[in-house]
């Protein structure tokens, strides 16, 4: 792969954005301290603002590229997995919630090894992906900024995240079965 396909100005963005995981790491170390709840809010929020831009910047300046096809989703993954693993193990999240977004993740991380390995090539990201990935992180943000679990605003994005994880796996499971699919005219 050569420097300017991986160097560009999105794909910069979702190497930021997987390290945006360093300091979300000293925040949960001190997380005992109310600010540091809300510097991995600050994080979370700097993170959906970056996943938002590199895609929209890969579009506009025809910056797709494959190394971009794996990082931006890793990135995406990283991030929302440590900052699960971290509110699951201090109980700010219930186990469920937990297990079904690492499911997906592992799911979709193993299955897109596979599909990558037999075609070539990288299954991009789609839509349902994304908004998925951002109710997922709107459903964080508002655990760590305290917001009342019974709130209607909470119940919403709660619930739609999980009915969005269970739409994009099975979304991924449909896209790589017709990528593997032998081509018939």
């Amino acid at each position: 792969m050569r420097e300017n396909k991986i160097f560009n100005a999105s794909n910069s963005l979702s190497i930021f954005r997987l390290l945006l995981v360093i300091p979300a790491w000293f925040a949960f170390n001190n997380f005992d301290h109310n600010i540091a709840r809300y510097i991995v809010a600050a994080i979370g929020i700097l993170a959906t603002i970056t996943d938002i831009l590199d895609g929209y910047l890969a579009r506009k300046l025809n910056q797709i590229t494959e190394f971009g096809k794996v990082i931006d989703p890793l990135a995406d993954k990283v991030l929302i997995v440590f900052v699960v693993l971290n509110l699951f193990l201090i109980g700010e999240i219930p186990d469920y919630y937990f297990y079904i977004i690492v499911a997906r993740d592992l799911l979709i991380l193993t299955g897109g090894l596979i599909v990558s390995k037999k075609l070539g090539k990288v299954l991009p990201s789609d839509y349902i992906g994304k908004a998925t990935v951002l109710a997922i992180s709107f459903t964080l943000l508002m655990i760590l900024l305290n917001v009342d679990s019974k709130s209607l605003p909470y119940l919403i994005l709660y619930y739609l995240s999980i009915i969005l994880i269970f739409v994009s796996l099975g979304n991924y499971i449909l896209k790589a079965i017709r990528a593997l699919s032998p081509k018939t005219s």
